[in-house]
């Protein structure tokens, strides 16, 4: 990850060259996101596979179900959500918790409501290659207390992966990924680094923005930015409230992608064993025979 350094001018501003607004719709058992990667316009932006906005309430949420062949960022924004899985791995993430899973060769787990009232939070789907799909899971999960944060001229940004304002995050990335969370406090002005050869986008959480160009249309929350070519990212807060937007990039896989639901693989047959896999518990899915998750035991799910 190439060093961050505020005081450079970029080269070349990534401009904006697609947007999508979010909109809301039904996920797993009476939850709303709203997806902007993994939808009919955008199924994939290398190496992203979805990107969801959720929000759900008791006793709605993602009772038990499998990933093979990719990585979930789940990033709390408000509430809290309790996770549990096969291994016994189980824990509750609240407002500004990270976790980041590596599904690998294959997890069952849950994610349910841990609070009263909504909880609202962020997942990324991130592609792993071919040479890491059936790697063992593994977690990394990061208090928001622990979550490396840094702050210049109106500016303040939560490292989660990368780097920004001269900070690290000690996140480890198998799929090289930068993911930002920035709040720019009115007439706050952003240039922020991004490797050339990376994918990146933006999405607006809260307030309105101006990005790429100082002259563009402002932007409201729940709209997604993929942004082009160039050195990194201009923006601009010319409104009266605070903005907050995330920004994400990664290094493309350049490998073909056959998805079907929770499993992400590179050829049809390699999913044709991933189902045989899940139906006979078998190649990583053993544990999934016996196990239910103790968040939806009396659920009617």
């Amino acid at each position: 990850m190439p060093e961050t350094n505020m005081s450079n001018v970029l080269k070349e501003s990534r401009p904006v060259v697609r947007k999508f607004q979010a909109r809301p719709q039904h996920e797993g058992v009476g939850a709303i996101v709203r997806r902007s990667i993994g939808r009919f316009e955008l199924k994939y932006f290398d190496p992203f596979l979805a990107l969801d906005e959720f929000s759900v309430t008791a006793p709605a949420g993602f009772p038990d179900h499998p990933h093979r062949g990719f990585e979930t960022v789940t990033y709390m924004l408000q509430g809290a959500v309790t996770h549990e899985d096969f291994e016994g791995h189980k824990g509750t993430i609240g407002a500004g918790d990270l976790q980041w899973m590596t599904a690998g060769r294959g997890i069952v787990h849950s994610e349910m409501p841990a609070a009263q009232g909504t909880q609202k939070g962020l997942q990324l789907w991130i592609n792993l290659s071919s040479q890491h799909k059936m790697i063992e899971p593994r977690y990394q999960e990061i208090m928001s207390k622990d979550i490396a944060e840094a702050a210049k001229d109106g500016i303040k940004v939560r490292v989660i992966a990368g780097e920004a304002l001269g900070t690290k995050s000690p996140v480890y990335t198998r799929t090289p990924t930068m993911y930002l969370d920035f709040t720019l406090k009115p007439g706050a002005h952003l240039q922020q680094p991004i490797p050339i050869s990376w994918n990146a986008f933006v999405y607006v959480l809260d307030g309105e923005g101006v990005f790429g160009n100082s002259r563009s249309l402002p932007v409201v929350a729940h709209h997604l930015l993929l942004l082009g070519t160039g050195d990194g990212l201009e923006a601009w807060n010319k409104s009266s409230k605070p903005l907050k937007f995330i920004l994400v990039g990664g290094e493309p896989l350049g490998e073909p992608v056959v998805q079907l639901g929770p499993f992400v693989m590179n050829t049809q047959e390699e999913i044709d064993q991933t189902i045989e896999d899940f139906e006979n518990y078998a190649n990583g899915f053993e544990k999934a025979r016996h196990w239910r998750s103790e968040a939806t035991l009396g659920l009617d799910y």
